[in-house]
């Protein structure tokens, strides 16, 4: 039969990769969630930065009274609440209509066509947009990405007790010796979490939204929209059923070694508890708010602490933006599907990450690293990571042939865009809609953002087999065959681009190996910073430095940079801009890996401080005690004349 501790340390592991399981998905989602309801990337940033908001709203709340409370009962709230927070962010896909993307076909095309594509295109467009004025408002202006917001930051409230109860509570019934391994192997569970979310989102990003229906697209599409509900469902019935345990465990156990003298401890408690309990919470009130003020002006005097946040500040601002929008790079610079790219995350990021956290930790225990060794450890091993990131500017490629956007209807390269460029003689008796994105890829390479803007006059096939004829600006960018067609879906990427991504992804393997064998170091700097009664209170105003200046705001700036490089804007059924379906993606390069590289730069000046500081603190002490050394041999020798 297990005892308590082995079933709390077993249910700890499960809410531990279940709120880390939760957390990874949404991330992955982010792109999914952005097409669905047609938002621009900077709102998704606001989106995925609400977690955040939900933390700080009650992680003082939490700090203070959740040591006092029934612990258990407390986690398991928590895990309930962020299951709550799951359903209330699948719950648009249940209230919304079927999703329905722009498109000169009908999107659940069955039956073979021979129409003149070109010559009818305004009076079918204006007929389609006549039958949904209507009701245009309540489709495209619609708030329901609302609830997504709500239901992260209710999800971020509930993920809020789950680690430092836990910890606690862990630290409360084991042994010292005990307690380290104890935490590192909940520690197993956070990185097991984030890969089986990441698995699930490249295996829902494969599943159309609306399960069952037959499309027009494929998955590598930038209108297709994967199954993003269906995931954070299972991963609120997982939160919920990993709050369960905690229903049924007590308010605290017995210290390792004592499970004999239950009985005694029990009653020595309860006695306790009578004559402390009515004066117990105004002591720690008054011992609170006695300390607060003096610890946090200690904190601020400590330049070594005070430096370490800057650093998170800046290194968590560059993390946190590269890794919201990693899956969205890979799509947009490779020619990935968001299937395809969630997966080559998890499986060439998280294990190498795991391994070089312990390796870290592992050499920090051996070797009995001091706090000077442990900052030059992190500083050249973060280093030496930086200098070898820039490689990634040379694992690129360049911008696809899309006519009227990266190159004339010539096929000649174009420095700029504007919606006139779309619109060419070849197709100026089309009259075509320079608003729909319904990309086709012509015979001769060049993919053009419709079948009319093509010129195509005849079409024939059946839904996503459909083929566009006699198209006229296929023919006029010099294609010398006679068969000038077009099918649907933008042109495949060239062929260096999956060389490319090879490479990317093993420069990935590296940098990330790299940091995290010296995040371990980098963390003890921090602790060993900290006098020994304020290092609980230290840690968590450094969680809250990181949070309030790092994870909230990264994902928005960084979101309304890469919408500055969208050269062609999704419409919504009323006219307004949606979801962005292309991107310059040499600009887009240059800003999400060069501001990333910026703020890393900067980050190494107060680097360079803290070393300076501990240097000298070092020779501070050796002075002292080369000082204190003749002083007492004179004492000993005094004693024994």
């Amino acid at each position: 039969m297990l005892n308590g501790e082995t079933v709390f340390l077993l249910a700890s592991s499960f809410a531990y990769l279940a709120r880390s399981m939760s957390g990874a998905y949404m991330n992955s989602m982010l792109t999914q969630i952005e097409r669905r309801f047609n938002i621009p990337a900077s709102l998704v940033g606001i989106i995925n930065g609400s977690f955040e908001i939900g933390n700080l709203l009650v992680i003082a709340f939490v700090s203070y009274f959740g040591a006092k409370l029934h612990r258990p009962r407390i986690i398991a709230l928590g895990c309930t609440v962020m299951s709550f927070g799951c359903l209330l962010i699948s719950l648009p896909h249940f209230l919304m209509e079927r999703y329905q993307y722009e498109t000169t076909l009908s999107p659940l095309e069955n039956s073979s066509s021979s129409m003149p594509v070109c010559l009818i295109n305004q009076s079918q467009s204006s007929t389609h947009m006549e039958k949904q004025s209507a009701g245009c408002e309540q489709k495209s202006g619609s708030l329901t990405w609302v609830f997504v917001l709500v239901g992260n930051i209710i999800r971020g409230i509930g993920e809020t007790p789950i680690m430092p109860l836990i910890i606690s509570y862990v630290e409360d019934f084991s042994k010292a010796e005990n307690s380290p391994f104890y935490i590192g192997c909940l520690q197993i569970a956070t990185v097991i979490g984030p890969f089986l979310g990441f698995m699930l989102g490249s295996y829902c990003a494969q599943l159309y939204v609306d399960l069952g229906f037959t499309v027009t697209i494929t998955l590598t599409d930038a209108r297709w929209v994967g199954a993003w509900w269906l995931g954070i469902l299972i991963c609120g019935s997982v939160n919920l059923l990993a709050g369960m345990p905690f229903c049924f465990l007590p308010k605290s156990l017995p210290k390792e070694g004592q499970a004999s003298d239950t009985e005694l401890l029990s009653k020595r408690n309860e006695s306790l508890l009578q004559e402390r309990g009515e004066t117990q919470a105004k002591w720690k009130m008054r011992e609170i708010t006695k300390d607060f003020i003096p610890f946090l002006r200690s904190l601020f005097h400590n330049p070594v602490y005070m430096l370490f946040i800057c650093i998170t500040v800046m290194q968590f601002n560059a993390f946190i933006g590269m890794i919201t929008f990693m899956p969205k790079y890979l799509e947009q610079q490779y020619g990935k599907s968001a299937s395809q790219a969630i997966f080559l995350i998890a499986v060439y990021n998280l294990p190498i990450i795991c391994i070089g956290y312990f390796l870290g930790g592992f050499l920090m225990k051996k070797f009995k690293i001091t706090t000077i060794q442990a900052a030059n450890i992190a500083f050249w091993i973060s280093l030496i990571e930086y200098l070898i990131y820039f490689a990634a500017y040379f694992t690129v490629c360049e911008n696809s042939p899309v006519a009227g956007l990266t190159v004339s209807y010539e096929g000649i390269e174009q420095v700029s865009y504007m919606e006139t460029t779309l619109l060419a003689d070849c197709n100026s008796d089309c009259d075509c809609s320079i608003k729909v994105w319904d990309p086709v890829c012509g015979e001769n390479g060049i993919t053009y953002v419709s079948p009319c803007l093509a010129g195509c006059k005849a079409s024939h096939g059946t839904s996503k087999y459909t083929v566009f004829e006699n198209c006229t600006c296929v023919a006029a960018s010099g294609f010398s065959s006679g068969n000038v067609s077009a099918v649907l879906g933008q042109c495949d990427k060239e062929a260096s681009c999956d060389v490319m991504l090879q490479y990317f992804l093993i420069l990935t393997i590296v940098c990330s190996f790299v940091y995290s064998l010296g995040a371990m170091p980098g963390y003890m700097v921090l602790i060993r910073s900290l006098k020994p009664e304020e290092k609980s209170f230290g840690v968590g105003i450094h969680m809250l430095a990181s949070r309030s200046f790092a994870g909230i705001p990264s994902p928005i700036y960084f979101g309304a940079l890469i919408d500055s490089t969208c050269l062609k804007w999704g419409t919504l059924s009323c006219g307004g801009e949606g979801a962005c379906r292309m991107y310059d993606i040499v600009t887009y390069r240059w800003l999400y890996l060069g501001l990333p590289a910026i703020l890393r730069g900067v980050s190494y000046i107060p680097c360079v401080l803290i070393l300076l500081i501990l240097k000298k603190q070092v020779k501070s002490s050796e002075g002292k005690t080369v000082k204190s050394a003749p002083m007492a041999m004179e004492a000993i020798e005094e004693q024994n004349d």
